[in-house]
């Protein structure tokens, strides 16, 4: 005997952006769901994460690129700052045991 309640059923994002589509349309979460026999709950939880990030694909590629960028950079100047503080550890240490070595 086969168990299809422990296994998750996988939607495609095209599937989902779909279902959740028609529940605007249509304004009823419940016929959709029945409609594509999945739980009312789940595309619930689908339209709520299109209302929290749908406004993401009418970003530019150029916005996008700009904040990768900006986040390169960022990082970038962490690792400098990082590299600086060990260049003065090192000349630290260098000159504490250059001091305790000279007559």
């Amino acid at each position: 005997m086969e168990n299809t309640k422990s296994q998750k059923k996988q939607h495609t994002s095209k599937f989902k952006f779909e279902a959740v589509l028609e529940s605007f349309k249509k304004d009823n979460v419940n016929e959709v769901a029945r409609a594509n026999d999945i739980n009312a709950n789940m595309i619930s939880n689908w339209r709520k994460i299109f209302l929290e990030n749908g406004y993401k694909i009418f970003e530019s590629a150029p916005d996008k690129e700009a904040k990768e960028l900006k986040n390169k950079i960022a990082k970038l100047e962490r690792m400098i700052g990082k590299k600086e503080i060990e260049l003065n550890l090192l000349k630290n240490f260098s000159d504490f045991y250059e001091s305790g070595n000279t007559p």
